[in-house]
């Protein structure tokens, strides 16, 4: 099968995307690693006239950690380079893991983490983490620079909150709290090359006394139309010691709030079971490990 016919461009700067974006406007696709966009090219579900191919702007790629004051992804790094970047791997396992999960190996060595999440898919990996991370994106344009929470730029399936002439350029994310813990775990019908039926990251802090929960987000994915963050497991949870009674009470908590649809992948009863599942091991194991800490 054969994409549209397009004009291709492949600017080397910002400047020169910015301006692009803003001369062709909604005409116009942003090409980074292009697992998904040529995907749907050849389908006909999209038929760009115009591609924007960024891969070549150094300014958009890259992992860089300042001690203190967090990290910034490039929008276009490699899923693969974030898998194996030493520096994810000790200050953001959570994310160096998800990012593991997506895909096969040549998927991974292609895809990009910005098109991860401009794909919006509720399915996609590195959301949930980077939401329960507390992760910010920056989207840049020829007029300068906005940030917002990732959880707020995903609005839906494939709704994005860019706005004509942007382009998402990286990501932020918090230095992590010293006596903090973060895990993921997706389900799926295979252990491997499959699209996740759930998934969900867990980011957990405990009190100095090991037993009393500090901090906690939990973030669902492929359960709704965008990462779904919960509000009743942290209000369940902060303040309380956590024992495995009020673990199963979080369980059915997170159950509660999935709004989950019946698809090729799974039904919506088994979504269902599979967020209460997620929970309550992620929470066993977040409590575990914060103890340690």
């Amino acid at each position: 099968m054969y994409t549209n016919e397009f004009e291709y461009y492949a600017p080397t700067t910002p400047a020169e995307a910015y301006e692009l974006v803003s001369r062709l406007g909604k005409e116009a696709k942003i090409l980074a690693g292009g697992t998904d966009l040529i995907v749907l090219m050849k389908d006909k579900i999209v038929s760009p006239p115009y591609l924007i191919d960024i891969k070549n702007i150094e300014e958009f790629s890259g992992i860089k950690y300042e001690p203190g004051k967090g990290m910034e992804i490039g929008a276009t790094t490699k899923i693969a380079d974030i898998q194996y970047s030493e520096i994810v791997n000790e200050k953001y396992p959570v994310l160096a893991y998800a990012a593991s999960q997506l895909g096969g190996p040549q998927v991974r060595s292609m895809s990009t983490i910005g098109g991860n999440s401009c794909n919006a898919s509720p399915s996609a990996e590195t959301p949930p983490p980077l939401v329960a991370l507390g992760a910010t994106v920056v989207l840049g344009s020829a007029k300068g620079e906005r940030e917002m929470p990732l959880e707020d730029f995903i609005i839906g399936v494939r709704s994005i909150d860019l706005r004509e002439g942007e382009i998402l350029t990286k990501f932020k994310i918090p230095e992590p709290s010293p006596k903090s813990v973060s895990f993921f775990a997706n389900a799926g019908a295979r252990d491997a090359m499959e699209i996740d039926c759930v998934n969900m990251a867990v980011n957990l802090e405990l009190e100095d006394d090991k037993q009393t929960v500090k901090f906690v987000k939990l973030v669902q994915g492929s359960v709704y139309i965008k990462p779904l963050v919960s509000r009743a497991v942290p209000d369940l949870l902060i303040g309380k010691k956590l024992t495995d009674e009020l673990i199963e009470e979080a369980a059915e908590k997170a159950r509660s709030e999935a709004k989950p649809i019946s698809d090729v992948r799974a039904s919506e009863w088994y979504r269902y079971e599979m967020v209460a599942v997620l929970t309550r091991q992620l929470l066993k194991k977040a409590f575990a490990a914060a103890r340690e800490v």
